[in-house]
């Protein structure tokens, strides 16, 4: 198992919360299954009715310990080293181009004089 550490998993537990998180270990004698750098995409759906839904979390666990009798689902989403396709796009590389952040700061309608 040994192999599969530092692997990026999705985990569903068996009260349906989907986790995402790097693989820390695998621990056979105390049957448990460590996760870092965890976050949290709540049910999704998967209890069918929407009273008993648990929402999705921004927030990243730095680690997560699971009992592995309470693992339902264990999946690879991408091998260790390997990082997910959910990268931003690059950036073209256009000499217009001041800068570039992650989060919109032009929430509001710039006027035309700017332009002029």
């Amino acid at each position: 198992m040994s192999e599969f550490i530092g692997s990026r998993i999705s985990l569903i537990s068996v009260s349906g919360v989907r986790y995402i998180g790097t693989l820390h270990e695998i621990n056979s004698e105390s049957h448990t299954v460590a996760l870092e750098n965890v976050t949290s995409h709540g049910t999704e759906g998967r209890r069918g009715n929407p009273a008993e839904e648990l929402a999705a979390s921004d927030h990243v666990y730095e680690y997560i310990v699971f009992r592995g009798s309470d693992v339902k689902e264990l999946n690879i989403i991408a091998p260790p080293g390997q990082k997910e396709e959910n990268r931003p796009p690059q950036v073209p590389d256009d000499p217009a181009i001041l800068g570039v952040s992650d989060q919109s700061f032009f929430n509001h309608r710039i006027d035309e004089a700017f332009w002029m």
